[in-house]
């Protein structure tokens, strides 16, 4: 076991999406998938930056102040501002297309912090997570669909 404190987590585990916008500046539409799962409590949106890329690949990066002017969501919402760090931003950078912007988004699935603390209470530890992508889950069950076997 890691020793790490098993009781009064105040985060879960903590999920970093990286979000391609379609201009260079989120339109208050743009978060409406994220403020409205966290209205439900179901998520926390915790921090995010906006992250530009220009035609020759260098990286411009605006924190959640710099951009909030207009977005429905509010920076007193945001749970851990500061915690998507320099080599997170240098990390998913790459993935974004020359000449395009997107948020890097972090959420912690609110429901997650309660499950690893009642598992690290109970002496257990988890072991192994992997996320299987939604368009390769659907993909999967509509292939089981047509062979019959769902």
């Amino acid at each position: 076991m890691t020793g790490l404190m098993t009781t009064g987590y105040q985060f879960g585990p903590v999920d970093l999406y990286l979000i391609g916008l379609a201009g260079h500046r989120p339109d208050p539409g743009a978060l409406a998938a994220l403020t409205d799962l966290a209205d439900t409590g179901l998520m926390t949106v915790l921090d995010l930056i906006l992250i530009s890329r220009n035609e020759d690949g260098d990286t411009t990066v605006f924190e959640a102040t710099d951009i909030m002017n207009g977005v429905e969501l509010e920076i007193a919402a945001l749970g851990a501002i500061g915690l998507i760090g320099h080599e997170d931003v240098d990390a998913f950078a790459t993935l974004i297309p020359e000449g395009a912007t997107a948020l890097l988004v972090a959420v912690e699935l609110s429901y997650q912090r309660d499950l690893a603390q009642k598992t690290a209470a109970s002496g257990g530890e988890l072991l192994a997570f992997e996320r299987i992508p939604a368009p390769v889950v659907n993909a999967l069950v509509d292939s089981l669909a047509a062979e019959g076997r769902h």
